[in-house]
């Protein structure tokens, strides 16, 4: 469910995705958003696309009249409209995307694990736990929220997740810690494969690099799956759906 309303007239004159061609775009670096943006790139009507490190700097940027639009995931996209009354989200999706785990190129045998735990959450319902604690109803969101069982056993050692803690509530700063629903998620698969969670957050562009020379053993961020990234990683089976929306001022 999306958190806007049906955009009528707005100051950058997009009411739908047809209208993206000759505006300034703008996505965070690397994202899905960067990727589905780039095709207006070159394009005869002169889109431009501005990249940003951070989603909360395409959001000051469209707030100060630099961009026209942000395509975003859907989720993020509703938190920033929570907090900025000025903006609101296109009615008409821009794409619908799905997320997996991104894991070092050949590692078959961590693949296929985390791609079991992920089937046995699935079943026994605690991926939409997980899920419905950050984004469910307002009687349930905030009131599920997932606890490692007591008796886990973490003798596989330390999986270390890479991550970009600016995306809500995937991933984001809770004080210190970060939290959210990739979070939780490869917590619950640590617990059922014997792994200490370590989350390491940096840029979102640097997330695939670090998967690669191991310097993370998996790559979490609300990652989709491209044909371009399968190139340079392994990809679990898909974790959630998401969409990608379109931002404007109102």
């Amino acid at each position: 469910m999306l958190g806007g309303v049906t955009v009528f007239a707005n100051d950058s004159g997009i009411d739908g995705v047809d209208d993206l061609p000759g505006k300034k775009i703008g996505v965070q670096l690397g994202t899905t958003g960067d990727l589905y943006a780039s095709d207006y790139e070159g394009d005869e009507e002169g889109t431009s696309i501005e990249r940003f490190n951070k989603a909360n700097d395409t959001v000051m940027a469209l707030k100060q009249g630099k961009i026209d639009c942000i395509i975003i995931d859907s989720l993020p996209a509703e938190k920033f409209i929570e907090n900025n009354d000025d903006l609101e989200i296109l009615e008409e999706d821009f794409a619908t995307e799905e997320y997996a785990i991104a894991v070092k190129k050949g590692n078959d045998e961590l693949t296929e694990a985390i791609n079991g735990a992920l089937k046995e959450l699935k079943e026994d319902g605690t991926l939409d736990k997980i899920n419905e604690n950050y984004i469910g109803d307002d009687d349930v969101k905030g009131t599920c929220p997932y606890e490692s069982p007591k008796d886990v056993d973490r003798s596989n050692g330390t999986l270390t997740m890479a991550t970009n803690a600016t995306f809500p509530p995937y991933e984001y700063y809770e004080g210190d810690k970060i939290v959210g629903i990739d979070v939780d998620m490869a917590q619950a698969v640590c617990d059922k494969l014997g792994y200490e969670l370590k989350v390491e957050d940096m840029e979102f562009n640097a997330i695939m690099n670090a998967v690669d020379s191991g310097k993370a053993d998996i790559g979490v961020a609300g990652m989709t799956v491209t044909e371009d990234r399968k190139k340079s990683a392994n990809f679990t089976d898909t974790y959630t759906t998401a969409k990608q929306v379109i931002i404007v001022r109102k």
